[in-house]
């Protein structure tokens, strides 16, 4: 039996090289290559999905970065905080008389020459982020990944063992560095080259040395995708080839920039803290790709009954046996904007829990935060005090001395929950600052836009963060959706969480609010019949109110499992209305 003829995970270059030469002997023209592919990705796709391998292959994350080799096949998990434009590259040359190419490469070194003898390519330059608010649960750990590396190398060896064929020269001669590795330079690239599976943890080699802090930002190279499929703040995981070349950055610190039109857009992403990730393959992901455990189970009303019964009483411990709160939030975990008309963003439910005193603050808020962060993969919370009006960064804003995007609090993933607790706020002064991040805070919770700020002009772009206020009165900052006035009945009524528990409701968030959801023509009448009616019954009703009240029925709905809206579930609708506004007289 012939062993492989590469190694996918730790040499994905010699199967572009290999490729690229079986193109060229077949008799096709470089020049065909920019902005399409050669045979390599279907190489990929075959090995990652058909032959389900996609799970051997390493995620880059604070742990992994610091054994991960350069060269290899990994994947990176992030958010497009940035769009840092194209990049001009040699993607193929004539190296004497055999054609190379550097694509999926960081370095663009060929013999000085003719123009004809070299093909400039174009790729798209994206920074991304670890998910901004990411809890700890929704990671693998460092430990997991260590056993899964460390399985993975005593597989690459025993296959190595059993096929007896190691890489051969011929798959790497393509390469630029290949001199050079074969002279010494580069010892860790010339091993790579050659098939050897990465040292996995206790390796003194760090891919990025100077990296700061616990969240490594990566620098993503796509390749023949349209510019359509990827959006700024959208959430994607990337396969490709990680890469680093201590050239590259004495490129960087060499150049002239004394002419800002000639400036090298990852000037300030040097390699040594940013590292390079080459794409193959991207997908976007929604929240619950995020789930450690995900069953490919359909949320039909029955399995999913139980489930929420669960759930409420959770939320109404975490509550102080508050049932009503405990009710508005769950409709509210279940939230998203499904559609926007004109300037309204369908479907949202923020809530703003009122009645808050500095001691139930101290209980109720310490327990509620924690509770959401272990329901939903993407939460965040901002301590609102004057001092952090008047100081905070919240819309993202263009630097163009960097030419960067520089990031603000607002800039979130589609999916994300935001606390704001209010219960801190004293009266002071709002300098310019201040007011304007009032300002921004309310549109979010208005319209479900941030604005960016690019300097010369302002311009909005749509989001999708659930809203969650918590105030002694009513928010005079932030006017929700729904005020709740908050009635706990008693402090200590959360208890410990089963991880069996957790993750049922965190697939359960996840997929209902997801749904589909319609209301037939019978009940479109009776819908349409209460809302005169209450209409009728008090003028100070306005048609966001009636707006609202058909959100929560879609929602309770979707809270049972059922696509379609009932005349139950508009009744608990009703009732639940009618309790919240006992509250507020």
């Amino acid at each position: 039996m012939v062993g492989p003829q590469y190694d996918f995970l730790a040499n994905p270059l010699g199967a572009v090289r290999s490729t690229f030469d079986n193109a060229i002997a077949s008799g096709s023209d470089p020049s065909s290559f920019d902005g399409s592919d050669w045979g390599a990705l279907d190489l990929f796709l075959h090995f990652l999905f058909e032959q389900s391998r996609l799970s051997q292959v390493p995620v880059l994350t604070p742990a992994t970065i610091r054994w991960v080799k350069p060269n290899t096949l990994v994947r990176f998990r992030g958010m497009i905080q940035d769009m840092l434009g194209n990049e001009f590259y040699v993607g193929a040359y004539k190296d004497d008389s055999v054609w190379r190419t550097n694509k999926f490469m960081d370095v663009s070194q060929f013999p000085m020459g003719s123009s004809a003898d070299m093909r400039i390519w174009e790729r798209r330059l994206l920074y991304c982020v670890p998910v901004p608010g990411l809890n700890s649960w929704t990671e693998i750990s460092s430990e997991a990944v260590a056993n899964q590396s460390m399985d993975w190398t005593s597989e690459q060896g025993e296959k190595r063992r059993r096929a007896d064929m190691p890489v051969s020269d011929d798959e790497v001669q393509g390469s630029p560095n290949t001199k050079k590795m074969r002279e010494g330079e580069h010892p860790s690239l010339a091993s790579q080259s050659q098939g050897a599976v990465p040292d996995i943890v206790g390796s003194s080699m760090s891919l990025v040395p100077d990296l700061e802090g616990n969240s490594p930002a990566c620098v993503v190279k796509i390749y023949d995708s349209p510019e359509s499929e990827l959006k700024l703040n959208d959430i994607f995981e990337f396969v490709g080839i990680l890469t680093s070349d201590p050239e590259l950055q004495e490129d960087t610190e060499d150049t002239d920039l004394s002419n800002g039109l000639c400036e090298d857009p990852l000037h300030h992403f040097p390699p040594n803290k940013v590292p390079r990730l080459h794409c193959f393959i991207h997908r976007k992901l929604a929240v619950r790709d995020f789930l450690q455990n995900n069953p490919t189970v359909e949320p039909k009303p029955d399995f999913v009954k139980g489930i929420r019964e669960a759930l409420l009483r959770h939320l109404t411990a975490v509550l102080g046996n508050d049932d009503v709160a405990a009710h508005f939030m769950l409709l509210h975990l279940l939230s998203k904007v499904h559609a926007r008309v004109d300037a309204l963003a369908v479907g949202k439910l923020s809530v703003n829990l009122t009645c808050f005193s500095k001691e139930t603050a101290c209980i109720f808020g310490k327990q509620l935060n924690p509770a959401i962060k272990n329901l939903l993969p993407f939460t965040h919370c901002i301590p609102l005090t004057v001092e952090y009006l008047n100081g905070a960064s919240l819309a993202p804003k263009k630097n163009y001395d960097t030419n960067r995007l520089e990031t603000g609090v607002l800039q979130l993933a589609e999916g994300s929950h935001l606390i704001v607790d209010e219960t801190k706020l004293e009266v002071g002064i709002l300098n310019s600052m201040g007011i304007e991040n009032a300002r921004l805070l309310k549109t979010l919770i208005e319209l479900q836009k941030v604005e960016y700020d690019f300097k010369y002009y302002k311009m909005e772009m749509a989001t999708d963060v659930q809203l969650l206020v918590l105030s002694e009165g009513k928010s005079n900052i932030l006017p929700a959706d729904v005020v709740v006035p908050f009635r706990p009945s008693a402090t200590n009524c959360s208890e410990a969480v089963a991880t069996e528990a957790l993750e049922a409701w965190r697939w359960y968030l996840a997929t209902v609010r997801q749904l589909p959801h319609s209301i037939e023509s019978e009940m479109q009448k009776v819908v349409e019949n209460d809302l005169v009616e209450a209409r009728q019954a008090d003028r100070s009703l306005n048609p966001q109110d009636l707006s609202r009240w058909l959100t929560m029925g879609r929602l309770m709905s979707l809270s049972f499992g059922e696509t379609s809206l009932s005349l139950e579930h508009w009744q608990m609708v009703k009732e639940l209305e009618r309790l919240r506004r006992e509250r507020l007289k």
